[in-house]
C-alpha cells in the first residue's frame, strides 16, 4: 500500500503536488533539502545510465510523503533531525515509548 493525499489532508493545510519543485519547496529543514538534492542528482544519474523511470517516480513518491510530514509537522521535521544528530554524534537521547506498545495503542496488532 502506498500513501495517499488523505492520509495527509488538513483542512487549512493544502499538502505539496507530486512534482519536484512543489516537493522541494514544502522542504521546510535544510537537512531535507540537501538529502533531497543530492538524491535527485543520484536518481538523475542512475536514470540517464539505466533509462528506467521508475526510480525517479520511486524518488518522487517517497520525497513527496516526506514533503506532506514537513507541511503537516514542520517541528516536529526539526526534532527528528535534531535527534538523529544527537544519535549520530554518540549522545545519550531520552528514549520514549517502545513501537509496539505505541501501535498496540491505536490497536494495531503488531
Amino acid at each position: 500500500m502506498t500513501a495517499q493525499p488523505q492520509d495527509f489532508a488538513s483542512a487549512d493545510m493544502p499538502m505539496p503536488d507530486k512534482n519536484l519543485r512543489a516537493i522541494r519547496a514544502a522542504l521546510v529543514v535544510p537537512q531535507d533539502r540537501e538529502a533531497f538534492d543530492a538524491g535527485l542528482k543520484a536518481v538523475l544519474d542512475e536514470v540517464r545510465v539505466s533509462l528506467d523511470l521508475g526510480v525517479l517516480n520511486a524518488f518522487v513518491h517517497r520525497w513527496w510523503i516526506s514533503a506532506c510530514d514537513s507541511v503537516k509537522d514542520p517541528e516536529g521535521r526539526r526534532m527528528m533531525h535534531a535527534r538523529a544528530e544527537q544519535v549520530m554524534a554518540g549522545e545519550p537521547v531520552p528514549s520514549g515509548r517502545p513501537w509496539r506498545e505505541i501501535l498496540a495503542a491505536r490497536g494495531l496488532d503488531v
